[in-house]
Formats: C-alpha cells, structure tokens, sequence
C-alpha cells in the first residue's frame, strides 16, 4: 500500500471504540479528560492565529476542548456526517439546531408527534422571535407540501415518535423539503446510530439527545448536532461560540465510554423488546401494542425500508384508561417508573401525566396518546425476568 492511500473505512462497531481518539504525550489508552476551561499560548502572535482561525487549535472550553472534539468526532463518523458539535443537553440540540439557521419571517414545517419540549420550541419559542410554524401529520406526504411557504426555510421532525412509536418518510420528506429550499432536521434519538441513518436518507441534520442510548447509563446529560460542513461552519458554529450550550468535557469523556458499548447494549435491548412486545400484545388487557419491529406496526413498510432494526422501546395501552395504566406501573418490580429512555435499567413511564402533560388532553389524543398508554424502555436484564415481571404487572391491570 501506498502511503498515499486512502485510510480504509471502518464498520461502526471498530468506529464506536476508536473513532476520534486524541491522545495526549503520555500515550494513555483511556481518552485523556481535559478539565480545562482555556489554554495558553507560546506567544502573542500564536494567540492571535489561533483566534483568527488560522491555527486549528483549542481556545475556551465553551466552543473547544480536545475531550469534547473526541466525542463529536466519534458521532461525526458514526453518522456519516461531515460535522459534528456536542452541547449540553438533547434539548439544547434541538433549539440550537433551529436558532442557529432561522430569522424573523422565516416559517417552519414540524410534525405535530413530537416530544413535549420540542413543541414548546416550534409552538411557543420559535413565534417569539418571528419564525412562524405549521403542525401537520407527519405520515401525510401532502400536508407536508400544503405547509410550505414562500419563506419555509426547516422542517422537522421525530421519527421514531415519543411516545407513539410513528414512523415517518424520512426520504420522501427530504425530497419535498429540498423541493421548497428548506432543510431537514430530524430527532433520531429512539432509532439510534444504529438503526437508522437519517443523512443516508436525505436530512440535513440530525440531532441526538445523548442523554440516552449514547450515556446508556444514566449518568449524564448531553446533545449532539450533526450535519454538513457548511451548515455547521456558516450557522451553528458561531451560535454555539457566541450563546454558549456548552457541553462539559467531563460528560463528553462519559459519553465516550458509552459509545464504546453502544452497539452491544442497544443489539442485546432491542432483541429483548421485539420478545416483550410479542408477548404484551397477546394479553388480553392489552388494547393496542406499538412497536417498529413488528409487522402489524402501522408503517411497518416504512421500518422494513429505512431502519435496520426495530428499536429497545415500545408502546402499549391497557384496558381500563389511567387507573389501570397505573396499577400495571405499581406493581412492576425490576422495571422502575422514570420518564429517562435507552438506560441499562428497565424505564416504564405514563406519558399523559409526565413526558406530555403540559399538552392538552385534545392535542396528545390527536395523536395517539391516551390515558391508558405506557411506554416502556427495555435494559439490559435477563428477559426471562423482564417477561416474568410484566406478566405479573399486566395481571394486576
């Protein structure tokens, strides 16, 4: 081989492990955390290269810090992308993503299946600085193309939903976003890496709440914005420089040792959730089972073609509304009630009075969530306990 030659691509599960790794003069194998908040430069006119973009170095730890570069580095060639920039939570993703690239007089496109918090941002925040917003369904094709204007410049959406588990088009959005001059920006946190590549299918952004299956663990908080170099360069880059949603090196060194296990963890939860979902649909106090994996899934065409596999949530409503969704949720006793996602542990939440209360009992109805619904993220214990668990729960429904 040349010394020329191109560096052969690696598969994602070597990426996971290596990918991005900076190591300082000691030659640690453990990624160095680097709990600085500035660096120091030889000289004057170091510091003013550096500052001038000239010298790709490190400057302040709110835009830059080699810890955190490891980790967006990571994602970016987990992704696919051609950049990447970590901040300080999923949600700080979200609203970065869209105030980075958006003015007064702009409109935007969303589904209307999104997490609560991602609504307030298109419902409530956006509107405050002029940017108006159109809800539609995001399975509809032609209310897509009926909401956009002459000054649509983003449309968004979730794909998995939370909680309802709707499967969108990502492809076919695309291609009517990019019809209108607008940009994609797609949620695929309940896919994962892993199970789907929104860029491979045509969005030109793609955000992460890191918080989740990229922790696994429940320690941390993080977000994660992936996207092209000019949209990262001419948008987000100086956005997050000059408001600061800054991701802590400490959590970036945290995220990069769940990435390292990553693809194990999520391989082993969603093999034990497509078991579990078998099993909770055929109980008789079930009414309505929703999972990605499954074939009577309601875009199961959809997941077959866009996903590479099913997904460690799932949802399903029980006979007899809140009280018995309640009674189901009490008397679990290895899955625990917690409105956290993609953990090691076993989450069961009832959306209506947490993840979604602050929306009216119309609009979550409108799409699909009722009192009866709970949604359940599967970890990592033996499935054979988890099965024996949510049978007794479901007797007690």
């Amino acid at each position: 081989m040349s010394d020329t030659a191109a560096p052969r691509r690696r598969r994602p599960a070597t990426e996971l492990v290596h990918g991005g790794s900076l190591r300082s003069q000691f030659g640690e194998m453990s990624e160095a955390l680097f709990l600085t908040q500035g660096f120091a430069y030889a000289d004057a006119e170091a510091a003013e290269a550096r500052f001038k973009g000239d010298d790709p170095g490190f400057i302040y730890s709110r835009f830059s810090n080699p810890t955190v570069w490891m980790f967006e580095e990571r994602m970016r060639l987990l992704e696919g992308a051609g950049a990447a920039r970590a901040v300080a939570s999923g949600m700080a993703a979200v609203t970065a993503a869209m105030l980075a690239m958006l003015k007064a007089g702009d409109h935007v496109v969303a589904a209307k299946a999104l997490f609560s918090s991602c609504r307030y941002v298109v419902e409530e925040l956006l509107p405050r600085f002029g940017v108006a917003s159109t809800l539609v369904d995001g399975t509809d094709l032609d209310q897509w193309r009926d909401a956009v204007r002459p000054e649509t410049k983003a449309f968004f959406l979730e794909s998995p939903t939370n909680p309802t588990l709707e499967v969108i088009d990502i492809e076919a959005v695309a291609t009517i976003a990019h019809e209108a001059g607008a940009r994609l920006v797609v949620d695929n946190v309940f896919a994962t890496p892993l199970w789907q590549k929104p860029i491979a299918l045509g969005a030109d952004v793609v955000i992460y709440s890191a918080t989740k299956h990229i922790d696994g663990q429940g320690r941390c908080l993080g977000g994660v914005i992936l996207a092209d170099e000019t949209y990262v360069n001419d948008h987000l880059h100086n956005f997050l420089r000059q408001t600061g949603p800054s991701m802590s090196p400490f959590n970036a060194w945290v995220l990069l040792k769940g990435l390292e296990t990553l693809e194990v963890r999520v391989r082993r939860q969603t093999e034990t959730a497509a078991r579990l979902a078998d099993q909770i649909a055929a109980h008789p106090k079930v009414t309505r089972l929703i999972y990605p994996g499954r074939a009577d899934h309601p875009q199961a065409n959809i997941v077959a073609r866009q996903m590479q596999g099913g997904s460690n949530l799932l949802a399903f409503e029980v006979e007899g509304g809140k009280e018995a969704a309640y009674r189901v949720a009490d008397a679990l006793e290895i899955v625990k009630i917690s409105n956290n996602l993609g953990d090691a542990k076993s989450l069961v939440t009832h959306p209506s009075t947490t993840t979604h209360q602050r929306l009216t009992e119309e609009v979550r109805l409108g799409f699909g969530i009722t009192q009866g619904m709970l949604r359940l993220s599967v970890g990592l214990e033996d499935p054979e306990d988890l099965a024996e668990d949510i049978a007794a729960a479901l007797d007690a429904a």
